[in-house]
Parts: C-alpha cells; sequence; structure tokens
C-alpha cells in the first residue's frame, strides 16, 4: 500500500464519447478523486504527453488509460511511442478496450502494457472495472512520482 493516498492524474484517451462519459461517470460515482483528462486521438495523446501545443500546460499523467482503435494514430502506436520513450516509459500504461482479439492482447503486452482489460458492455460492469483499475493503481502499486 502506498504511504499516502494523493489523488494522481489519469490521461483518458479515447474516442468514442459513450466511453469517455461513462469513464467519467464512474470516477463520479465512486468519488474517485484523481484528475482526468481526455483526449480523443493518438496524436493527441502524444502531444498531452510531450507537453506540446495546444498541452504545454499539461500534467504529467501518474497513469494511462488507452483504447487501441483511434483515429489518426492508433492506442497500438502510442503505445510503443511512451515506451520507447526515456521520459515517458515509466508511465503505467492500462490497454482499455473492447478488442478481446488474441493477437491485441501479446502485441500490447509486448509493446509492455501494464494492463490489458477489455470494456464491459454493461455499465455497472464498466464502473465496477474502473473503480478497480483506480484502486490498483492508486492504493495499491507504488508510482514513480
Amino acid at each position: 500500500m502506498t504511504d499516502s493516498l494523493e489523488p494522481i492524474h489519469i490521461l483518458l484517451v479515447e474516442d468514442d464519447p459513450g466511453d469517455v462519459l461513462m469513464t467519467q461517470e464512474a470516477f463520479e460515482h465512486h468519488k474517485i478523486r484523481n484528475t482526468l483528462s481526455v483526449v480523443s486521438d493518438g496524436e493527441q495523446a502524444l502531444q498531452f504527453l510531450r507537453r506540446e501545443a495546444p498541452y504545454e500546460d499539461a500534467e504529467r499523467p501518474g497513469l494511462i488509460l488507452l483504447d487501441l482503435n483511434l483515429p489518426r494514430k492508433d492506442g497500438r502506436e502510442v503505445l510503443s511511442e511512451v515506451k520507447a520513450s526515456p521520459e515517458l516509459r515509466t508511465i503505467p500504461v492500462v490497454v482499455l478496450t473492447t478488442s478481446e482479439a488474441e493477437e491485441d492482447i501479446l502485441r500490447s503486452y509486448d509493446l509492455h502494457a501494464n494492463a490489458y482489460v477489455t470494456k464491459p458492455v454493461d455499465f455497472d460492469r464498466f464502473i465496477d472495472v474502473v473503480r478497480q483499475i483506480d484502486n490498483f493503481f492508486v492504493t495499491v502499486v507504488k508510482l514513480p512520482r
């Protein structure tokens, strides 16, 4: 367990407005204190993480929730670039996607994803999954500052 349960900043990389809304509602429903930023494609995700325009003032996230099927640059490319970067590779990345394809699971772990979670379609189950991810990465895992 961590010594203090300080809120962390989470970057959600998700292009589906419904999934964004469900994730935001999951945070609100469980009174999760972490802050959540949202970008809707892979290019924006990398701009955010590198603090490039228009994200010069972006806070470095302590956790990335990454969808695989994104416009402009897909999640696999984002994951590859994050884990290849000495400045970004220590940020845990949870692939949170609808894909249950074995090749997506294997590829994500080959690219050093910290976890692979298939999004439940049921709202209550989705809320529970987001809460469990939050609980694990905030109260159980020791994250680098």
